[in-house]
């Protein structure tokens, strides 16, 4: 465990051992029968499926979409948080909360479902535990670098874990994926997940194959993170899984997201920011005009229109240092859910974020972590620069169809922007540069890894803010300022956000 929370653990102890050791046995009844101090296995994989899906939506959801601008900073007047980390005025006080709900809440929480399982002979339990952790620490590493991990979960033993260069890390994933298959693969175990999982919910037959396919998957995303550093490796090793037979999330019904509710407190965190921050965020211009570029169908999902009231529908994207107001395409159903309601714009044809005038949405549209349109782009980069094995065109109309359909958009009219758009043509770097972004498009909303694509690749282009602190594109996170505080083993803090992962060097 992260040190932060272990020492409030430890503190916790201390003062449970005083009152232990000073009062007569008769105070025991002091101890109440009704608060719990063990929770089953599962509900602790409950806590930390719902933590994990909530994270997809929340603060480092928000720090890679603004800076890979999927979308912009603004304001209606003075100042937001999310107009400074546009422009790159990320301080390490803002990754507190993140940081200790990763360490503190989801990979405490998974690892004791790994003990528990071992202990109850659960595999399966095990095997899911695994592979969402092996997830965690990607995110982690993909956003900071160096990180705790061999000494991270040791609870009170180690108060000031020691961190592991991200590359081991990398290395250790795959033997945990790895691990995490052949357990859920076991032809018995006592306990097995269920609709207690907010992440592939259902019976254990059914969801068994997602959860593999979820476990290739990532380690096909984490492969092609070699790129640039390595892209033999890169070749060899999706080749090789490819080769072994193994199962992908290939059909949207394989996504790896979480599904949520349209009742207050269980309604989607991007939707939920987007009620309790009003206009803190907008599509950016980078993106909707790419989509703009190709009348892309997905807009009618993705974004309102603006003017609103435009005939036929226009749509128009927020950069850093624009005028601030609402007259802007906000983000729509994709994300936030079904949408009721008449909106009333402004004489400019912009729409409020709430109140009267404004769309209301359900906010049950699910947090989406690794989709299928994902795993065809990155067979498809795969196969266009590193000898991997199938046609990088058919792939990369796979993964442009697979999107299509996630958001909604008829075959018919798949079919025609198929037609116009999905045609690899030019030099390898020209078509890199068409499957980088159909990837971005096809990955909106979706933590992480439009930005380290950015990083490995270059595309789509980025032009950094006209009001940014920095002249270059952030390539990592600073560590949380309460890590820097607390943790004796914890690194210098990093100079900039400069400072690359290792994939990135």
């Amino acid at each position: 465990m992260t040190t932060y929370n272990s020492k409030i653990k430890l503190l916790g102890l201390a003062i449970a051992m005083i009152f232990a050791t000073s009062c007569n046995k008769w105070l025991d009844i002091n101890n109440d029968p009704n608060n719990i101090l063990d929770a089953p296995i599962q509900q602790i994989l409950t806590n930390a499926t719902v933590n994990l899906g909530f994270t997809g939506g929340s603060d480092l959801f928000r720090f890679s979409t603004l800076l890979s601008q999927q979308f912009s900073g603004q304001t209606t007047g003075g100042f937001t948080q999310t107009m400074e980390y546009e422009r790159y005025n990320i301080q390490a006080s803002d990754l507190n909360n993140v940081w200790l709900s990763l360490y503190s809440t989801t990979l405490s929480d998974l690892g004791i479902v790994i003990e528990k399982a071992n202990e109850s002979g659960s595999p399966h339990y095990a095997g899911v535990a695994k592979v969402l952790t092996a997830y965690t620490y990607q995110l982690i590493v993909d956003a900071w670098g160096n990180a705790p991990y061999t000494e991270a979960l040791g609870e009170v033993e180690n108060l000031n874990p020691a961190y592991d260069n991200g590359a081991d890390i990398y290395a250790n994933l795959f033997l945990k994926i790895d691990e995490a298959i052949a357990d859920m693969n076991a032809a018995t175990s006592t306990l097995s997940p269920g609709t207690n999982s907010t992440i592939y919910p259902g019976a254990w037959a059914d969801s068994r194959p997602k959860w593999i396919a979820f476990a290739n998957t990532l380690k096909l995303r984490m492969y092609i993170h070699y790129s640039k550093i390595n892209p033999t490796f890169t070749g060899q090793k999706i080749t090789e899984l490819v080769n072994s037979g193994a199962t992908f999330i290939d059909s949207n019904d394989k996504n790896f997201q979480m599904a949520f509710a349209s009742t207050p407190n269980n309604q989607n965190s991007i939707h939920a920011f987007e009620l309790s921050r009003p206009n803190y965020l907008f599509p950016n211009k980078t993106l909707v005009n790419l989509m703009n570029a190709g009348a892309d169908p997905r807009r009618t999902s993705y974004f309102t229109p603006f003017p609103y009231a435009s005939n036929p529908a226009e749509y128009f994207g927020a950069s850093g240092g624009d005028a601030p107001g609402i007259n802007y395409s906000r983000m729509h159903t994709y994300l936030r859910g079904t949408a009721s309601g008449t909106a009333v714009p402004n004489p400019q044809g912009g729409i409020p974020a709430t109140g009267t005038g404004a769309l209301t949405y359900t906010g049950s549209a699910p947090i989406r972590m690794l989709v299928a349109a994902e795993y065809f782009f990155i067979r498809a980069e795969a196969a266009l620069l590193y000898g991997a094995p199938g046609s990088a065109q058919q792939l990369f109309q796979d993964g442009i169809r697979a999107s299509m359909t996630n958001a909604g958009v008829s075959t018919a009219d798949a079919d025609t922007y198929i037609a116009a758009n999905g045609t690899l043509s030019g030099s390898n770097q020209e078509q890199l540069k068409q499957i980088i972004e159909q990837k971005f498009i096809a990955n909106y909303g979706v933590i992480m890894e439009t930005w380290t694509d950015y990083r490995r690749t270059g595309y789509p282009a980025i032009s950094v803010p006209v009001n940014a602190i920095l002249t270059a594109v952030p390539r990592s996170l600073f560590y949380a300022q309460s890590e820097i505080d607390l943790n004796t083993n914890a690194p210098a803090q990093k100079p900039d956000l400069l400072s690359p992962v290792f994939w990135d060097n």
